[in-house]
C-alpha cells in the first residue's frame, strides 16, 4: 500500500493551521543563524496553499525562514511492500522535482554537500531527498544507480517490515539481513550513495553496520536503553556507527516513552544518551517531523486520524502508533522548536561548539565524506 507524502504530511508538523504555541521567542544564541541546522528526517510542506498548489505560499516560507534550518531530508515514497513499488516510486520522485521547479528560488536539491554550503550563503532551503525502503529497488540493483541520477542521495534499507533485503523493527523473526540486503548495501556504497537503517530489526542494524565499509546513519531514532520500543536503537549499534564515522539522530516522536506522550526533557535526556554513548561527533537530529510546527485543529486532527488509520491498516503502524497519539514532542511544537531545543541543552550545559556538531556539523560532515564537495 502507497503511502505518499502528502498522506505522510497529514500526520507531521508540515500541517499546522497556524504558528504553534505564540509568538517565537528570539534565540539568546547568536551563533545559531550562522550554523548549518540539519533535520535529517522531516518533510517540506505547505499548510497555508490550495493542495495543487506546487508554489510555497509565502507565509510558509517565511516560517521556513524563520526555522532557521539549512536542510531537511525529505522522502521519496513508498514505503511497505506493494503491487508496483517502482512505477510508485517513479510518480513520487517525479512529484518532487515538480515542487523543485516551482520554487527555484526557494529550494536547493542537495547532491553534494556543497550544495548545503551555497545554499546557506544564498538564504535558500536546501532539499535532500531520500527513500525509507528498498522496496522499490529489490533485487534491482541498477536501480540504485538511477536513484543516484533521480537526486535521491540517501537510501534506507528497511521499513518497519520485512523486505527482500532484511527485517524491519517489527518483524518479530528479528531474521537480520538477507543475502540480497548484502548486495544491497555493497551497491549503495559503490554509488556513493548514503545507507541508513532507521527503521530496521536490532539485528539487521547490527549487522548492516558490521557489513558496511564507509560512514552510515541511523537518521532517526531514539535510545532503547531508556525506553525500550522497536524504533529505537541499543546501545551497541549506536556505538558501532559511531565507530565506523557514522551518525545518529535522534527523532522528535512518540517512542521516546512507552505512554507516546514525551515531554521535552524525555527528548534531552536521549539526545544525551546517544551523545555519551556514541561521542559528540556522532549525534545529531532527524525530528521525523516537518519543519513547521503543528496546530491540533479540529481539520488537523481529522487528518492524522485518517493518516493514523491508513498505516494501521498496512501493518507498517509500530506500537504506540494510534488515533489520538500525535507524532510530535508537544512541548517543541514551535516556530522556533529548534532553537529553543538548543537553548534547553545550553542550559545543561552543552558548549556552542558541541552544539554546533549536534545541530548539523555532523551529518554535515558525514555528508561530505558520502557524496564530496
Amino acid at each position: 500500500m502507497l503511502i505518499d507524502r502528502r498522506t505522510m504530511l497529514a500526520g507531521s508538523a508540515a500541517l499546522a493551521a497556524a504558528p504553534a504555541m505564540g509568538k517565537p521567542q528570539p534565540s539568546r544564541a547568536g551563533w545559531y543563524d550562522q550554523a548549518i541546522v540539519i533535520d535529517a528526517l522531516g518533510g517540506v510542506g505547505d499548510p497555508y496553499g490550495p493542495e495543487e498548489q506546487l508554489r510555497l505560499s509565502d507565509r510558509a516560507w517565511s516560517e521556513m525562514v524563520a526555522t532557521g534550518v539549512t536542510l531537511l531530508r525529505d522522502t521519496v515514497f513508498p514505503v511497505g511492500n506493494g503491487a508496483d513499488n517502482w512505477a510508485d516510486y517513479q510518480k513520487d520522485v517525479a512529484a518532487k522535482k515538480n515542487i523543485l521547479n516551482a520554487n527555484p528560488d526557494r529550494l536547493v536539491m542537495v547532491r553534494t554537500a556543497a550544495d548545503i554550503l551555497k545554499a546557506k550563503r544564498e538564504k535558500k532551503f536546501a532539499w535532500l531527498l531520500g527513500t525509507q525502503d528498498t522496496s522499490m529497488v529489490g533485487p534491482e540493483l541498477d536501480r540504485l544507480a538511477q536513484l543516484k541520477k533521480d537526486g535521491v542521495m540517501t537510501v534506507q534499507l528497511t521499513y518497519n517490515n520485512r523486505n527482500l533485503s532484511g527485517d524491519g523493527a517489527l518483524e518479530p523473526a528479528n531474521a537480520g539481513l538477507s543475502k540480497l540486503g548484502r548486495a544491497t548495501i555493497e551497491r549503495i556504497e559503490a554509488e556513493k550513495l548514503l545507507l541508513d537503517l532507521s527503521h530496521g530489526g536490532a539485528r539487521t542494524m547490527a549487522e548492516a553496520t558490521a557489513q558496511a565499509k564507509r560512514p552510515l546513519v541511523i537518521s532517526h531514532t531514539g535510545a532503547k536503553a531508556l525506553t525500550d520500543h522497536p524504533r529505537n536503537t541499543d546501545d551497541a549499534t549506536i556505538k558501532a556507527v559511531a565507530d565506523k564515522g557514522g551518525v545518529v539522530g535522534v527523532y522528535f516522536m512518540p517512542f521516546l516513552t512507552l505512554d507516546s506522550h514525551p515531554k521535552g526533557a524525555d527528548l534531552l535526556a536521549h539526545v544525551e544518551h546517544v551523545a555519551n554513548v556514541a561521542g559528540e561527533d556522532h549525534v545529531g537530529i532527524g525530528t521525523d517531523n516537518g519543519v513547521l510546527p503543528t496546530t491540533l485543529d479540529e481539520e488537523t486532527k481529522r487528518k492524522l486520524k485518517e493518516w493514523q488509520e491508513q498505516r494501521i491498516k498496512a501493518g507498517i503502524a509500530a506500537p504506540g502508533e494510534a488515533v489520538g497519539v500525535y507524532p510530535l514532542v508537544e512541548d517543541y511544537n514551535s516556530v522556533d522548536r529548534y532553537r529553543r531545543f538548543a537553548d534547553d541543552l545550553a542550559r545543561r550545559g552543552w558548549s556552542q561548539a558541541r552544539l554546533e556538531k549536534l545541530m548539523g556539523g555532523n551529518f554535515l560532515r558525514v555528508y561530505r565524506e558520502a557524496w564530496g564537495g
